[in-house]
């Protein structure tokens, strides 16, 4: 047809076992019987733990038909099964509208006798833009509605949220909600589209002539561990089951405990080896060819003839953004932070690209590159840590055009008139912080101790950050400004850079000049490199090197006292049920359990405290300071460092499909290091707002200013 959209479903075919938990299961309780004679008990055990992989390379097992999937078209929204039978059908001719739920996520019918939620776009392995501009296509309205669709089907909330324009026969009430923001990127990509498979440049065949012709390759990191040490893990852990089984059989299995290790080992071997399967089928690498004629994209090494390719002249566009996958393991459908969307020149989706693990800025611009139309979701809303206010005195709302002042050595509330009604004396104030919160200029107070008593937003305070540092540094209070001081260094130092002087010899650093008045001034200042004179108008000085982050005056943060014990806890019980392990085992050849477990419990113990004692002295930590972030040991040794212009934003990574981590990345959004270990949160918040380094994701879409009020 020619408007029609098939959802992503999983292939068939693919060799798998069949029921390998219950046939795993089965091994081991036959391996605990004690079965006579003793071939037949072993035969038995790997015939049972063989026949799931025996069953899956059944010609007819891998002839699988492929899973049902769902399908759009003229005829209505259908789910096609095995053998193309219409397992469920939803008549175009009785579909008033579709609606889309952004709570949930989940496609809703409007017909005649009232709505069906039909299922999330996820599991149905359709994606909100395919499935909008396709129903508009053919003539169905789409709308995108907040909430989720439980709401919907409520018979008791038909009134009040009612929609105009699909329950004419509900009367008149409030309206439901929607996302505009949703529909007006959804109804921009659509418009983005539209203009695409009409530009003149592209239906004459063929991106423009700015393509390059080159080809560029792109290509997901190699896994780690690699594919072929997953492979050889899982291929010995197999053969060590069965030599010890075998052993075990030629020792004899009248005693319980013989039978006890042989199941274990079982449960070890086949464990292994659905371990080892699984983690090769997550660890297929994607691989992009990109040429001004053609796409040729390959999800599966070793699998060319399940390759994708395009011609660019059947392409008018690429969305470029989240899209969906196909579970490796289960076949279903997944979501995805990056994939692409071919859409031809009749805004039929053409094919499903797969992009995750790939650089979604390298991808967008190596297609661009080329020729071809990429469309992106947008500009998304900024990513900001949220604050409020802390400490707020009530006289503050009390005083109506009140305004913070620095007099008579101390901090003051002024009036309107300028009479200073709440003074804080010099003696309680330890220190004065300045910092960036939300593009917003913050202030600090701490008092001797070091605690924090006071926080809030300038603005509130109605004094610009200018105005502050200046007169608290002239009354002598202790101000702490780390951004407006690491901005006016880089801009001394690129300054100064432009001033450099060719240098005579290599092995002198290069030397700048200066005035010879401005260098009386500063040539006697303490500690300062000693000015060279040259003659009597000009003088060189080195410029020193910038601090470097390991080296760099800052905060030193450690893991947590609870994550320390709990990691020394872990080790021990890992030892610990190693030891039990192996006192099961090798017991019989010991002595017995008893006797084994005496004295390899106590081991396990000893070598679990002293194990982790050797690596904790010697734990890694994170230095923050205004050059940079590094990890360094406890004896120095840099593990890795980067510079403040490398760094975009520290924080919690909650991407998806991945536990929460504290991640550090660049100002275009990538993620360029992992801190293994958990630092106190707050701890290292902090430590960034003091030195200058932005906490929370970068916001990609929006450069990056110097501090407010400069």
């Amino acid at each position: 047809m020619e408007h029609e959209l098939v959802g992503l479903a999983g292939p068939g075919g693919r060799w798998r076992p069949v029921a390998a938990g219950p046939f795993a299961l089965l091994a081991v309780a036959l391996a605990l019987l004690p079965i006579r004679p003793v071939w037949l008990w072993a035969a038995l055990i790997g015939t049972v733990a063989a026949i799931p992989w025996l069953l899956g390379a059944v010609p007819e097992a891998r002839r699988r038909r492929p899973r049902p999937y769902w399908r759009l078209s003229a005829a209505g929204l259908e789910q096609i099964g095995p053998g193309g039978l219409n397992m469920v059908s939803y008549e175009r001719s009785r579909i008033d509208a579709l609606a889309i739920t952004t709570g949930d996520g989940v496609l809703t019918v409007f017909h005649r006798f009232g709505r069906t939620a039909v299922g999330g776009l996820t599991t149905m392995g359709l994606e909100p833009l395919a499935v909008f501009v396709t129903a508009r296509r053919l003539g169905i309205p789409m709308h995108v509605l907040d909430g989720e669709a439980g709401d919907l089907l409520d018979p008791a909330l038909d009134e009040a949220l009612g929609v105009p324009g699909l329950d004419d026969d509900v009367p008149g009430g409030g309206t439901l909600p929607r996302d505009h923001a949703a529909e007006r990127r959804l109804l921009d990509q659509e418009a983005a589209l539209m203009a695409a498979a009409h530009e003149p440049a592209v239906r004459a065949g063929g991106p423009s002539a700015r393509g390059t012709g080159a080809e560029q390759r792109l290509d997901t990191p190699e896994p780690l561990p690699s594919r072929r040490r997953v492979v050889l893990l899982g291929t010995l852990t197999a053969l060590l089951g069965v030599v010890m089984i075998v052993r075990i059989a030629v020792d004899g299995t009248s005693a319980f405990g013989a039978r006890l290790a042989a199941g274990c080992w079982t449960l070890a071997a086949i464990g292994g080896v659905l371990a080892a399967r699984r983690r090769l089928l997550r660890a297929a690498r994607v691989h992009w060819r990109i040429t001004a004629e053609r796409l040729l994209v390959r999800a599966r090494p070793g699998r060319r003839r399940e390759a994708q390719d395009l011609r660019a002249g059947d392409v008018a566009a690429v969305v470029v953004g989240p899209g969906l996958r196909l579970d490796p393991v289960s076949g279903e459908p997944r979501r995805a932070d990056l994939a692409a969307l071919a859409f031809g020149h009749r805004l039929e989706l053409l094919a499903r690209l797969p992009a995750h693990g790939l650089d979604g800025f390298q991808l967008a611009h190596a297609l661009d590159d080329h020729g071809y139309r990429v469309i992106t979701p947008g500009a998304r809303a900024p990513r900001r840590p949220q604050y409020g206010l802390e400490g707020l005195p009530e006289v503050f709302s009390q005083v109506p055009g009140g305004r913070l002042v620095v007099a008579d050595g101390g901090l003051g509330w002024a009036d309107a008139a300028g009479d200073v009604v709440l003074k804080m004396p010099e003696d309680r104030i330890g220190g004065i912080e300045l910092l960036t919160i939300g593009g917003h200029a913050w202030v600090r107070l701490y008092d001797t101790d070091g605690d924090e008593f006071f926080a809030a937003p300038l603005s509130a305070l109605r004094i610009s950050r200018t105005d502050l540092r200046d007169a608290a540094r002239r009354a002598g209070l202790p101000v702490n400004d780390a951004e407006y001081d690491a901005y006016l260094s880089a801009a001394f130092h690129s300054a100064v850079s432009t001033l450099a002087v060719p240098e005579e010899e290599p092995a002198e650093p290069a030397p700048a000049a200066l005035p010879a008045q401005s260098a009386a001034r500063d040539g006697g200042s303490s500690g300062a490199p000693q000015a060279e004179l040259v003659d009597e108008h000009d003088v060189t000085f080195t410029v020193p090197a910038p601090p470097d982050p390991v080296t760099a005056p800052g905060a030193l943060l450690d893991a947590t006292r609870r994550s320390r014990v709990g990691t020394y806890g872990m080790s021990v019980l890992l030892c610990e049920a190693v030891a039990l392990l192996g006192a099961v085992w090798l017991g019989p050849e010991l002595g017995g359990f008893d006797r084994t477990a005496s004295w390899s419990v106590p081991a396990g113990l000893v070598i679990g405290l002293v194990g982790y004692w050797l690596y904790d002295r010697n734990r890694p930590q994170l230095r923050v300071s205004s050059a940079g972030l590094a990890v360094v040991t406890r004896r120095g040794r840099v593990e890795w460092n980067l510079g403040r212009e490398r760094v975009g934003g520290v924080g919690l990574d909650e991407a998806a499909e991945r536990m929460p981590r504290l991640v550090v990345w660049s100002p275009s959004g990538r993620v360029l290091r992992q801190v293994a270990f958990p630092p106190d949160l707050d701890a290292l918040r902090r430590a960034c707002e003091r030195y200058g380094l932005p906490w929370g994701p970068p916001d990609a879409d929006r450069p990056a200013p110097p501090p407010p009020e400069l």
